[in-house]
């Protein structure tokens, strides 16, 4: 039997190599078939209701808050990725829904009292035909609708994109007239 410098039999070098290929090609073929992402640690994902705190909300309990968490969508987009809506821990704070699909939830909240940040001078974007106020955060921004009935505040962490804010944009247009600005 030939042998290598090292004393091992050719024949388990090669058996060997090819071992090591069928494992790879066996690996590549799974992580193909099986989707291009790795599996997500489990422990990120919200597996119990999410605690929101409360904030001031004088308008949470009129109609137009109704009407607006009726039309808000079970899931929203967030870079390729649906988050999906969360169960809030009791006592929940009125008008308000969360959606997420690990740690930074995104957090709705209708009928706020009016953003202190809303000035004559602010400087608002629309989107969807709903004009917003932005106040960034550290690592989060909070957008403020200000042309509805009443105020909401939607929280987005910096990770997830302009997915929630284009689909509940949507929704509020649905849901609720277009009032003047109130600065």
């Amino acid at each position: 039997m030939r042998t290598d410098s090292t004393g091992i039999p050719k024949p388990a070098i090669v058996l060997a190599a090819i071992l090591g290929a069928a494992l790879l090609a066996g690996v590549i073929v799974l992580r193909v078939y099986s989707g291009n992402e790795p599996a997500q640690p489990q422990h990120n994902k919200i597996d119990k209701p999410l605690a929101v705190a409360p904030v001031p909300a004088p308008d949470a309990g009129n109609k137009d808050c109704a009407a607006l968490l009726g039309k808000l969508p079970r899931t929203i987009p967030s870079d390729g990725k649906q988050l999906s809506r969360l169960a809030l821990a009791k006592p929940a704070p009125p008008a308000t829904v969360a959606w997420a699909a690990t740690e930074d939830p995104v957090i709705l909240r209708c009928g706020i009292e009016k953003p202190a940040e809303l000035t004559p001078t602010s400087q608002l974007t629309v989107v969807s035909g709903v004009q917003w106020l932005r106040v960034a955060d550290q690592g989060r921004a909070t957008y403020y609708a200000v042309d509805r009935p009443v105020y909401i505040a939607l929280t987005v962490p910096d990770s997830v994109g302009t997915g929630p804010l284009q689909d509940t944009s949507t929704a509020i247009r649905t849901a609720l007239p277009q009032k003047p600005v109130r600065p």
